[in-house]
């Protein structure tokens, strides 16, 4: 169960002091290197450099307005400056970075111990949580295996709920160093260890959190890892990257059925995406007069495979299982809003212009190498720009794409704040918790939150097919955009990505 609290103190009187001692750092050993072996010139030719620091993004104020649209004469395109790298933006050179192959063998990833029945310590330590959704959903978490990518903030609230809730294994990667700006939200690092890495750095502190866990660091560049690599957890979650990243470790996923989480926030902004492939899930609530019709599709990606009863207290429950649909993040980020947010004036009104920006973000490290906009004249004009063609293709009102919001997210670009890290951290554990769990409705698939009028809004962009094709497993989907391709199928077989 996801908790609230922001500090690794308060979050570590949350479990009893008659805890076993932490067992010692251990750091995860690559899949891809042999024991006793020199790595080949060809494996190093795979990894991606890490960004430089983006001074002026981080440092400079930004201008206090948001400039005209220029002529662009017809294009968009954004000039590449290698020199502006930095914070959550990365060098993307490689054409050919991370594509999914469907001929390699699973490789395992460490030496996980066998999950034992849960002991009666262990359901004394979790008795809040196992009131909640059960000893079997407890069972099922402590079994999962997770990789969590990133921990500057958003990452550190996600590892601090999810150690907490007592996932059996969970693997950081992070290649980053500490840094002065990571300690106003990183709360496992002080300033003794900048310069160090962030991952081995956090280790010992959140070890503390839950000797119980499985804990291992992954030193490594994220853009150094192979397809295979993410076959080895059951669960994905992917921080801080450019859309280019996050599109081909979710497709890694896929291939190998694997679900996946991607999150990032800018300031007072953020936002979570979901790709749980196929995902089947339980309710339980009191029996109605009108039973659940089995095989009725609640929507266009839900439906209901299973329905039984029982007596619980008394009372009789339905017990009904459901099964989601899901999309990769590429596909959604090209799908259109769902009819129920755009069929009346009023409910296009509605919707946050924050989905605008954040897809004209994309767009804009797509054509500039993953970086983000600094504040020069030039980015400014064509991210704008950008931002009122996404708002347009969404079917939204001109109107609600204001100059001020487009400065306020212009000028938030590249921040972390503690209270948002904090929501959008515990919100994106607490969905982890009921995927594993499988007792809840997760989330689909893409969650915005809005901290200048504190608010979230959840979305299902899923793409729109013809009547003719069969909405399921084994739908083979296919979309052609500028630079790309897509040929994903809905159950996460045989999806690839060409990159420009």
């Amino acid at each position: 169960m996801a908790v609230p609290a922001t500090s690794a103190a308060e979050a570590q009187a949350e479990l009893p002091s008659e805890q076993p001692p932490p067992p010692a750092p251990t750091s995860a050993p690559d899949p891809q290197a042999e024991p006793e072996k020199t790595v080949s010139s060809t494996a190093d030719s795979t990894a991606v450099a890490p960004a430089t620091t983006n001074d002026s993004a981080q440092g400079a104020p930004p201008p206090d307005f948001v400039p005209a649209v220029p002529d662009l004469n017809g294009t968009s395109d954004v000039p590449f400056d290698p020199s502006a790298y930095g914070m959550n933006g990365y060098s993307m050179t490689d054409p050919n970075f991370m594509q999914p192959q469907m001929d390699f063998m699973q490789a395992p990833m460490m030496d996980v111990p066998m999950a034992q029945p849960i002991s009666a310590d262990e359901i004394a330590l979790y008795d809040r949580q196992i009131r909640l959704w059960g000893v079997q959903a407890q069972e099922k978490i402590r079994s999962a295996n997770i990789l969590l990518i990133g921990l500057k903030g958003l990452g550190a609230e996600i590892a601090k709920n999810l150690v907490l809730a007592g996932v059996g294994t969970l693997t950081i990667l992070d290649g980053e160093a500490v840094a002065d700006h990571d300690l106003g939200t990183q709360f496992f690092v002080s300033q003794e260890q900048v310069g160090q890495n962030r991952a081995q750095a956090a280790q010992p502190e959140i070890q503390k959190l839950n000797p119980r866990v499985n804990l291992f660091v992954d030193p490594d560049i994220v853009f150094s890892k192979m397809p295979e690599y993410f076959s080895s957890f059951d669960l994905t979650i992917a921080t801080g990257l450019p859309i280019e990243a996050i599109s081909s470790i979710n497709t890694s996923c896929r291939n190998f059925n694997r679900k996946f989480y991607a999150a990032d926030t800018h300031g007072m902004y953020g936002y979570i995406f979901a790709d749980l492939v196929i995902h089947q899930f339980v309710q339980e609530r009191l029996q109605s007069n009108v039973p659940t019709q089995l095989g009725k599709r609640e929507t266009a990606f839900r439906s209901v495979i299973g329905v039984s009863e029982k007596t619980e207290n008394g009372k009789k429950m339905e017990v009904v299982t459901k099964q989601e649909e899901y999309s990769p993040f590429l596909l959604s980020n090209l799908s259109p809003l769902p009819a129920e947010a755009t069929k009346t004036v009023s409910k296009r009104k509605k919707v946050s212009p924050l989905l605008s920006c954040l897809r004209a973000l994309f767009d804009f490290q797509q054509q500039s190498g993953g970086r983000l906009p600094v504040h020069s004249q030039q980015d400014l004009a064509i991210f704008t720009k950008m931002a009122h063609d996404k708002h347009l293709e969404l079917q939204l009102p001109p109107e609600t794409m204001k100059a001020d919001f487009l400065r306020s997210f212009l000028q938030n670009l590249g921040a972390e704040l503690s209270p948002v890290v904090a929501f959008l951290g515990g919100r994106l554990a607490q969905d982890v918790i009921n995927v594993l769990g499988q007792r809840e409705q997760p989330l689909q698939n893409f969650l915005l939150f809005d901290g200048e009028t504190f608010t979230s809004s959840t979305y299902a962009l899923q793409p729109v097919f013809d009547e003719s094709m069969a909405v399921g497993m084994g739908m083979d989907m296919a979309m052609g955009t500028d630079g790309g391709a897509v040929d994903a199928a809905a159950g996460g077989q045989n999806g690839t990505v060409a990159a420009a």
